[in-house]
């Protein structure tokens, strides 16, 4: 998620599951039984974290339970993150590059051959 973020230079919010064998219902978990002995065991250990846009780790990683996790975001690390790392700004080449949208209809599948 340190990676996401870094790369798109955005705040990243993982929410991640926490799940016990007995968080799934009876039915499921007599057909199952692979899921873990008893009702206690985890299937699922979580590892929400929220990582602002420059990597840092500002809530979590949470394992072993639920919760809730809150971190103040600041909105203004996103444009400064941009200054070092912009992939579609400053490094744009429109010069070689251009974005051609065709409107027209068009067949959603198309044989050859």
């Amino acid at each position: 998620m340190q990676h996401v973020a870094l790369e798109g230079r955005c705040f990243v919010l993982s929410a991640c599951q926490f799940v016990r064998r007995g968080d799934f219902p009876e039915a499921l978990r007599v057909r199952l039984p692979q899921l873990g002995e008893g009702p206690e065991a985890v299937l699922m250990r979580g590892g929400s974290l929220i990582v602002g846009p420059l990597g840092q780790v500002l809530a979590g990683p949470h394992f072993g339970s639920e919760t809730i996790l809150c971190a103040d975001l600041d909105l203004d690390e996103i444009a400064r993150g941009k200054f070092d790392f912009d992939a579609v700004g400053h490094y744009a080449r429109p010069d070689v590059f251009q974005l051609q949208v065709n409107e027209a209809p068009t067949a959603a599948v198309v044989r050859r051959g």
